[in-house]
Formats: C-alpha cells, structure tokens, sequence
C-alpha cells in the first residue's frame, strides 16, 4: 500500500519541485492558536479538551500551500480516559496557469489547480491506540467572490487507509470585515465527505469568528480572539450519532 501511494503522488511531487525551482513567494503567514471547548463534542466526549495547532498558509507564483499541526489533549473524567492525539493536514496546490503558462482566469474564476492533501492521525486514549495515513488527489480553484478576502474550493478522490475510499467536496473561505477600529475576520471550511459501504456520508461546517485585539495597540494582524463553531452531521461517518454542536473559544497569534 505505501509503495502504490508513493507512486500516485510521484506525478503531482515531480511538478511541485519543478515549480519550486522557479518559486516566488508572494506571501506567508505562520500561527499558533489555542481552542478551549465550551460545549461537548461527539465521538471524543472528554469534558475538558485543548488543542493547540501551529498553522502555515502561503501564496507562490506557482500555488499555495495550507499546513497544520493539531495536538489535541482530553483530560480524563468520570465517563472518558485521558486522550491525546497529533492530527496533521498537509495541502499544497498547483497552478495550472503556472504549469501551462497561460491565463486560465474565467468568469469568477481566478485560477485552476491539481490539489493533493495528506492526512495523518496518531493518539492514544486510554489503552487504545489509534492512527491513519489518507491520501487525496483531486483538483481546486480560487474564486474571485469578495473584493478582500479568499474563496477556494477543492474536490478530491480518498485514498483511506483505515475505511473504504471515497469522493471529498472542501470549501474554504476568508472574509475581513472592519468597523471602524474594529477589525474582524470570518473564516473557516466546510467538508463533505461521500458514503462507502463502510461509512455513511458526512458534513463538516466549520467557522471561526475573530477579533483583532493587536490592532487596538498598534500592532495589527498579531493577535485575534474569537470563538470557533463546530457542526458535524454523522461525524467520521458514523451513523446514528447526534449532530455535533459545539462552541469553543480561540486565541490565535500570528508569528
């Protein structure tokens, strides 16, 4: 299985060092944030998780790149052992426009990409180990809806080592708002992932809501607090489970 994986992602990694033999940075943003929950979530039902994720996102003459790290800690309760688990997500994307060296700009579309992402899970709850390894393979474009911000959109095929595989709609956008000194970004993602004979099919809405507080002190874009909205139907494609719905607070710094 890791040789076949190997060999479908040899294509896509053969054009990204082509492009980063000729990369240009336009921009980049690194962060650490810390989410709190206020609310239970489904499936890991600890009553007192923190998750702390460094995030990289940048723009290149040749795609982007969105990077995370979560590590997620559960403390033990009365129902729940202690649980810890590092969850990563790694998505670049390359231009077609770069690749093919012409303008594919149409209607609101800004550009066309090959999109690949790279998923891996490790943790322990109580006695209980877990991990995975997903690859996804697909194609993305960037939209041009908002004036300032971003809105990007992403279809994949699964390649799931631990259920049967399956088709991936993700939505990802960036909206800045401002009120006179009050500077607030709405952001976030949603998933929608297909059934398998497995799995059912399952949807992820996830926003996050933030206030610039560096701005109030003369040092913009450092700083933001906020809340982050979590609504999963049939989480991990577990049927029969309720919809989750869970509020968490977020303090985000931008290194």
């Amino acid at each position: 299985m890791i040789k076949k994986n190997i060999i479908q992602l040899l294509p896509l990694t053969l054009l990204c060092f082509t492009a980063i033999a000729h990369a240009e940075t336009y921009w980049s943003d690194n962060s650490l944030s810390y989410l709190k929950n206020l609310q239970d979530f489904q499936v890991l039902t600890n009553d007192d998780i923190n998750v702390l994720t460094f995030e990289h996102v940048s723009g290149h003459n040749w795609g982007d790149v969105f990077f995370f790290v979560d590590r997620v800690n559960g403390k033990a309760d009365h129902n729940n052992p202690e649980h810890k688990e590092t969850y990563s997500e790694f998505s670049p994307r390359l231009s077609l426009s770069y690749v093919t060296g012409n303008d594919l700009t149409f209607g609101l579309i800004k550009d066309v990409y090959l999109a690949g992402t790279y998923e891996y899970s490790s943790g322990k709850s109580g006695d209980f180990g877990f991990g995975f390894d997903n690859y996804l393979f697909g194609v993305g474009a960037s939209w041009k809806l908002f004036e300032k911000g971003f809105f990007n959109t992403n279809i994949y095929y699964a390649n799931n080592e631990k259920i049967d595989n399956d088709q991936q709609l993700t939505v990802s956008w960036g909206y800045p708002m401002e009120f006179g000194k009050h500077h607030v970004m709405f952001d976030g993602y949603f998933d929608w992932s297909t059934s398998a004979d497995d799995h059912e099919a399952d949807f992820h809405f996830n926003p996050q809501l933030k206030l610039d507080v560096g701005n109030y002190f003369g040092n913009p874009k450092k700083l933001e607090v906020g809340i982050e909205y979590s609504f999963w139907h049939n989480k991990y494609g577990i049927s029969g489970l309720d919809n989750e719905s869970t509020v968490s607070f977020l303090i985000k710094a931008h290194l």
